[in-house]
């Protein structure tokens, strides 16, 4: 962490496909970095081996394979990592290894699933880089590689209710296999556990028990398991799982946060300011004059293109929750940042990929939910903005849509919040509409679009911080788009700190929250 004084250099704002450099008010502002990158693996392949035959609570993987049995492999989709990793994607190594050992068993109905709940449908480019083209080939041209359908209500089976009377579906492929193997991906603490299958593989019966405003505004955050009722509803689900679904063997694994690389072009975006070199400083200057004159779609092709040279720092295998509790300690061995007392006034800087843009465009509702759902929600004991207090993000905003994935948003931003930004009345007047709209149906099954309610679900990931903040700022902003979301566009940095002044009062401490590379603030 750094304290800014009058010497700090100007602090690095990610603004979508740009960058800004602000000038931060000294003696009265901290920066937060990330961790260093943890060393990865040197040799992940052995570690996925070692992880497959000594489970934690779980037989090794080749005793649970049997010729004629029913084995489904589901895992995550293109939502992760951010940005797409450099091949071979641990999923390829993972499922790889899995599919020889089942081979070496006799084993002959496999079935693999993109584990995508309410999400849009894979490309086939997509699956080739996630899982390489060994796998593709060998699976999609048989249709045993596929998406899942949430829609496809044949293909569906309810397991039962929980304790709370939540209902608990499940892809009825995995439902019915004889083991169902999940591969998950953990870049962040909100991920895996029974969150992998009691979302992943459900339909909107099953999700919308904790996809809604009061388990957001409960969830408190959701990327501490312990303290959010996201997690809370989808454990309780998994109690159904367990009583009434397949057997599970959960695969888990970490990264580290070695997102721009340690040389190249973006490695200066993972250095602190006041370590840039000369030609550090003479290669952003150049990056942000180029990039500020590209057209925006170009500016769009070149970031979506970068994938990261991210490492694999832990591998895990076996029972869901005992696997889950020691990717926890992985994952926050690498993000956990101590931060000492709350804040006035928090900063973003909002990068130009989120889980539900990657190949695509991050909308106005994208940019709520980057910066009020996950960038507020990324902290472990308290947020580290106090009650009241102010969120100021960097995002151009454009009013622009991706028609082919987002034509739900286009509506719910032109329509819903042309009417309402309050969560609650919105879900009440509106969720059901667009949940059960056969067009968005339509659109999620055969073309690779979000569903109909995604866009809710997506407004409803701030619910908490909306709930918190006396007011959220956006900096550099679309001015109708800004406002449409319900806040308030500034034109500088100096002009939201003056206009944050009007809520919190003059001279206001500052957090300015350096991510990416991701971090998670343990405020005490």
């Amino acid at each position: 962490m750094l304290d800014v004084d009058k010497s700090t250099p100007p602090i690095l704002f990610h603004h979508g496909e740009q960058f800004r450099l602000e000038k931060l008010p000294a003696d009265r502002s901290r920066v937060i970095y990330p961790a260093e990158p943890l060393p990865g693996l040197k040799d992940p392949d052995e570690a996925i081996r070692e992880a497959l035959l000594n489970p934690i609570n779980e037989d090794p993987l080749p005793a649970l394979l049997w010729p004629g049995m029913k084995l489904t492999i589901a895992f995550d989709d293109l939502s992760l990592p951010l940005p797409s990793m450099r091949q071979p994607d641990i999923r390829q190594r993972i499922i790889e290894q899995v599919l020889d050992m089942a081979a070496a068993a006799a084993v002959d109905d496999v079935h693999l699933i993109a584990a995508l709940a309410l999400h849009r449908r894979m490309t086939e480019a997509e699956f080739r880089h996630a899982l390489g083209d060994r796998i593709y080939d060998a699976f999609a041209p048989q249709q045993t590689l596929y998406n899942h359908d949430a829609e496809d209500h044949d293909g569906m089976v309810e397991l039962g209710l929980t304790r709370h009377d939540e209902q608990v579906t499940m892809n009825r492929r995995a439902a019915e296999s004889d083991l169902l193997i999940y591969v998950n991906l953990n870049i962040v603490s909100m991920d895996g556990g029974w969150k992998s299958t009691a979302t992943g593989l459900s339909d909107y019966k099953g999700v919308r028990h904790h996809h809604n405003v009061a388990t957001m505004q409960n969830s408190k955050s959701f990327m501490d398991r312990h303290s959010s009722e996201l997690h809370h509803s989808n454990w309780r689900q998994g109690e159904v799982i367990k009583a009434h679904g397949p057997r599970i063997f959960q695969i888990e694994t970490t990264i580290n946060n070695n997102t721009f690389g340690y040389d190249g072009p973006l490695s200066v975006l993972q250095k602190r300011e006041w370590e840039w070199s000369a030609r550090d400083r003479a290669t952003f200057i150049g990056m942000k004059n180029a990039l500020d004159v590209t057209p925006s779609a170009a500016r769009r092709k070149i970031f979506q293109a970068w994938e990261a040279p991210y490492e694999l720092t832990s591998v895990q295998a076996g029972e869901v929750e005992a696997v889950h509790q020691q990717t926890l300690e992985n994952v926050f061995a690498q993000h956990i940042v101590p931060v000492e007392g709350q804040t006035d006034v928090l900063t973003f800087g909002l990068p130009y990929i989120c889980p539900y843009n990657v190949n695509s465009v991050m909308n106005p509702i994208l940019v709520m939910c980057l910066g009020l759902g996950y960038f507020f929600n990324l902290y472990r004991g308290k947020p580290l903005v106090r009650e009241g207090g102010v969120v100021i993000m960097s995002h151009p905003t454009p009013w622009e849509f991706h028609p082919v994935h987002h034509p739900s948003y286009i509506d719910f931003f032109e329509q819903v919040l042309g009417d309402t930004t309050d969560p609650i009345e919105i879900e009440k007047r509106y969720e059901e509409q667009f949940a059960y709209d056969e067009w968005y149906i339509h659109l999620y099954r055969n073309s690779y679009a979000y569903h109909g309610v995604h866009p809710f679900y997506m407004w409803y990931w701030g619910a908490h911080a909306l709930q918190w903040l006396g007011r959220v700022i956006v900096v550099g902003g679309d001015p109708r788009s800004v406002r449409r979301l319900g806040f308030q566009p500034a034109s500088t940095m100096q002009d939201a700190l003056e206009m944050a002044g009007d809520v919190v009062g003059p001279d206001p401490s500052i957090t300015h929250f350096h991510n990416p590379p991701i971090l998670m603030a343990d405020v005490t």
